[in-house]
């Protein structure tokens, strides 16, 4: 390991060394060229009565076109604070984030206002964070649209609401207020504002935190269809385990950095049966670092480190034990 990886790892970077690293990491070369979103060694960090605290630590990240994923973690793991740089709601202390192009890390106000209102559609937990509460869940949709200028003429305005209210199951709510819609309702409608100027990626922030499992479901089948129809790129932050085991791709973070993704992909056999097929892995970045899930760290007992051994094919992990036993 380096020596600024090794201080990366205890925490031991100072604000002032990342920032005079950043413009260097911005010009190194980046993995997944094709790539939606690309973020590379991405590192945040808060300063809060002269203490400073890394919400992210060397994050690396890389979501293809088109995917439905999901970002799980516990409680200040960071996975919150990779969703509101993602959103332009926040800016990046060093490392490198790009979404469509854009360098999150390089944006000034103006590029960050066109970001945020052509690229990237939000939907937040709480269901009245998401629409105006004196416009129907068509004006909505249409005001978003007026204010980016996307999509001209009114016409072409009112086709496209009408459109993305039937694509999520909400059509009834078009010309009601939210006060007047159930929760589910509220959030499928706020799912059609986000799509609303065709965005390459929407981010949602446990959408279905404060829904029962029914709702919750019929939301979940909103994001998939506008994943499905539209090509939208989704990544959803959640708790939820039904939510987290029903998209294609399940990413976990921990402790500021990927530790572990879980790719799912369906086959169906001879008579039409269907069948998930869900496989684990564990995130290697570039210096080498991984890190391993607890559940096989505590089934092994691992602690503080583990022997290795090179095979052909494979790299043999176990436990360090005592020379006696």
């Amino acid at each position: 390991m380096t020596d600024e990886a090794s201080r990366t790892a205890t925490g031991a970077v100072t604000l002032s060394e990342l920032e005079r690293r950043a413009a260097e990491r911005r010009q190194r070369p980046r993995h997944g060229h094709d790539a939606l979103i690309v973020c590379d060694r991405l590192v945040r960090i808060f300063t809060a009565q002269d203490v400073e605290v890394q919400a992210l630590q060397g994050l690396d990240l890389v979501v293809a076109p088109g995917e439905l994923m999901a970002l799980v973690g516990a409680s200040g793991s960071g996975k919150s604070t990779l969703l509101n740089i993602l959103a332009g709601l926040d800016a990046p202390t060093a490392g490198s984030a790009t979404v469509a192009g854009f360098d999150l890390l390089g944006m000034d106000s103006r590029t960050r206002l066109r970001y945020r209102r052509e690229v990237v559609g939000f939907v937040w937990q709480q269901t009245a964070r998401n629409l105006l509460p004196y416009l129907t869940g068509r004006q909505n949709a249409l005001q978003a649209m007026r204010l980016s200028g996307r999509v001209e003429g009114r016409r072409r305005r009112a086709a496209r609401a009408a459109e993305l209210l039937e694509l999520v199951g909400a059509e009834e709510c078009a010309d009601r207020r939210p006060h007047r819609m159930s929760g589910g309702e509220q959030q499928r409608v706020a799912i059609a504002v986000a799509l609303a100027n065709h965005p390459a990626l929407v981010l949602a922030d446990e959408p279905t935190g404060q829904l029962d499992s029914a709702t919750a479901e019929q939301v979940l089948g909103a994001f998939r269809r506008a994943n499905e129809e539209l090509g939208t790129t989704v990544v959803i932050v959640t708790h939820d385990r039904a939510v987290a085991q029903a998209v294609d791709r399940t990413v976990a973070i921990r402790d500021g950095r990927t530790a572990s993704e879980v790719v799912r992909h369906t086959t169906v056999d001879e008579e039409g049966r269907t069948t998930v097929h869900a496989r684990e892995y564990a995130v290697v970045d570039r210096v080498g670092r991984l890190q391993l899930p607890h559940n096989f760290t505590e089934a092994l007992g691992i602690r503080h480190r583990v022997l290795l051994d090179l095979e052909p094919d494979h790299i043999e992990v176990r436990p360090d034990r005592p020379a006696d036993e």
